[in-house]
């Protein structure tokens, strides 16, 4: 069971790592945008479309690691009063049988809209650039499965054995 968490760890941390990337490329075509519309006068077809795809990666690419660092926003008024257990006991079942079924569920979609993106050859319909789509669509099925993995991955150890102090993350 440790080596199979771990597994997903490694998996959500080096997803965390292509965010990474992928914000230096925002940055990049971000700049080369500017440089080009107002030095140049000749703005890119594709600023816009590299601008809400990387976007979206890092976003999703980036949330099963940050769930595995405990780094996302939590509201947590009325759990931070119940015991370590209690708290352990609510985070796993939440995360185990509420949350890893939903990105699942959305992570399937997302796969089947990038088959048919990929089958079909569609391009962003909105763009003068008309990317394909099915690239971008396959990054988010990945990153929305990621997440589901390791929203099951903090279920169990919440479950298995919850947490002892205030921190959230047993170490596998």
């Amino acid at each position: 069971m440790k080596k199979l968490l771990s597994l997903i760890d490694a998996f959500s941390a080096l997803l965390g790592r292509i965010s990474e990337l992928v914000v230096i490329l925002l940055i990049a075509s971000m700049l080369y945008e500017v440089v080009a519309r107002y030095v140049f006068g000749a703005p890119t077809l594709w600023a816009f479309d590299i601008a809400y795809m990387s976007t979206g990666a890092l976003f999703v690419l980036g949330a099963a690691q940050t769930l595995r660092q405990d780094a996302h926003v939590r509201i947590d008024v009325l759990s931070s009063r119940f015991p370590p257990r209690v708290r352990g006991a609510i985070d796993g079942i939440a995360f185990l049988f509420v949350l890893c079924p939903i990105f699942a569920m959305l992570a399937k979609i997302a796969g089947q809209r990038a088959w048919r993106a990929f089958v079909n050859g569609e391009v962003e319909t909105v763009s003068p650039w008309a990317p394909l789509m099915w690239p971008f669509y396959s990054v988010l099925t990945i990153g929305l499965a990621a997440l589901a993995l390791q929203l099951a991955a903090e279920g169990l150890r919440n479950l298995i054995d919850p947490r002892r102090d205030d921190t959230f993350r047993l170490e596998a």
